[in-house]
């Protein structure tokens, strides 16, 4: 772990010497960004917030994540989650049949939230997510870059798939001492989706901006090499 870091050079006229910059997002002391280990992390004078860690590894297994993820998204809601047996009577549902029961039974604010939080906010990042790395492997800048990278950032901790995961898994709980509950398939894939999306959520979007400006610099210091 770097505890440390270069104070900001004097002349910021240059675009290089603004790139090689960082700020704190707690405290907003900025510094001059330096090279880190792997498995470091830079840290703040000021406040000891995390600045950067070097995540290079992470990265190369963040797209593969990331479609893993969007395919366990999609049998999480097309299979049903739980099926329950009361009295020879069967009963499943799915995720979106849950929203669709919530509004039904005049909960509609649970309901909208309910899909926001696992449906909506989940997907949402997941693409963004998506749209950025299929072109970056390519090593292409996606249109809007900055803006999707600020959007995956605010819409991050509004993603509550875990919560929402150990609510259904104590309802079960309680069911079971009424009903015969069989767990679905879907539940089986959220299981799976919470911790491929913990996976995910350990990479900072920030650290995205490194990657896609390292082969473009690698580029330019090529074309500048004299050839033999």
């Amino acid at each position: 772990m770097q505890d440390h870091e270069t104070p900001a050079p004097a002349d910021l006229s240059s675009p290089a010497a603004l790139h090689g910059l960082v700020a704190c997002e707690y405290c907003d002391a900025v510094y001059e960004r330096t090279v880190v280990a792997p498995g470091e992390r830079a840290l703040c004078l000021r406040c000891g917030g995390q600045l950067y860690r070097e995540s290079s590894q992470a990265y190369r297994r963040l797209l593969p994540l990331v479609l893993t993820a969007l395919i366990l998204f999609v049998i999480s809601n097309a299979f049903p989650i739980v099926a329950m047996d009361l009295k020879g009577v069967r009963t499943e549902t799915t995720l979106l049949g849950a929203v669709q029961a919530l509004y039904a039974d005049q909960m509609g604010l649970v309901a909208v939230l309910v899909f926001a939080t696992t449906i909506f906010v989940p997907l949402s990042e997941m693409l963004m997510m998506a749209y950025l790395l299929v072109p970056m492997a390519g090593h292409r800048m996606p249109a809007g870059f900055d803006r999707i990278v600020r959007g995956i950032r605010q819409t991050r901790p509004w993603g509550m798939i875990e919560v929402f995961m150990i609510g259904v898994l104590v309802t079960l709980v309680k069911l079971s001492t009424m009903a015969q509950v069989l767990p679905g398939v879907a539940l089986w894939s959220f299981g799976a989706l919470v911790v491929v999306l913990a996976a995910m959520l350990s990479f900072d979007p920030r650290d995205l901006w490194d990657y896609l400006e390292a082969p473009e610099a690698s580029a330019a210091q090529a074309r500048d090499e004299p050839s033999p």
